[in-house]
């Protein structure tokens, strides 16, 4: 497993699919997410510190998991199968950890709220990240390439395993 932390959030050219975009903490790699436009506002809204009047969803089970004492300690993307990522949200209570499964962009909305670390597993980064060369990547070369990739892109090329390559 490797930390992550969220680049960004944006949208593929082809299919106007929201993706969120996650890198390594302490590299160059970066794994997109397609995700759904409701998740996509979910996460935005917290990376951009805005407010709803009202506990939208994802501030709905953080709001019940600390009236129940528990906190999200970590999440995880687990797997890459039949071009869906999976992922676990770890919940600790009165010293005991649990897993729930859950999709990847529920549990980095959830993990914004509770400022918990992300974590993907090797093998998903090493099939599915694109690793951009360099100590000084250049942001807006880095922007631009990703740009050029989404443009050429759609959810279930972007999955295909390498043996069909």
């Amino acid at each position: 497993m490797r930390e992550m932390v969220i680049y960004g959030v944006s949208f593929d050219l082809v299919g106007k699919q929201p993706i969120v975009l996650l890198k390594t903490a302490d590299g160059n790699k970066f794994l997109p997410i397609w995700i759904g436009h409701p998740e996509a506002a979910a996460i935005l809204m917290k990376l951009q510190g805005a407010s709803t009047p009202r506990p939208m969803t994802h501030d709905l089970v953080a709001d019940i998991l600390a009236q129940l004492e528990a906190q999200v300690v970590r999440i995880a993307v687990t797997e890459l199968r039949d071009n869906t990522f999976y992922a676990e949200i770890t919940v600790q209570q009165d010293g005991s950890e649990i897993q729930i499964d859950s999709r990847p962009s529920d549990a980095i909305a959830l993990a914004l709220r509770a400022d918990a670390p992300i974590f993907v597993a090797d093998d998903v980064i090493e099939e599915s990240a694109i690793e951009f060369e360099g100590e000084e990547v250049q942001e807006e070369e880095m922007v631009a390439e990703f740009r050029r990739f989404l443009d050429n892109v759609s959810p279930d090329e972007f999955a295909v395993g390498e043996e069909e390559e």
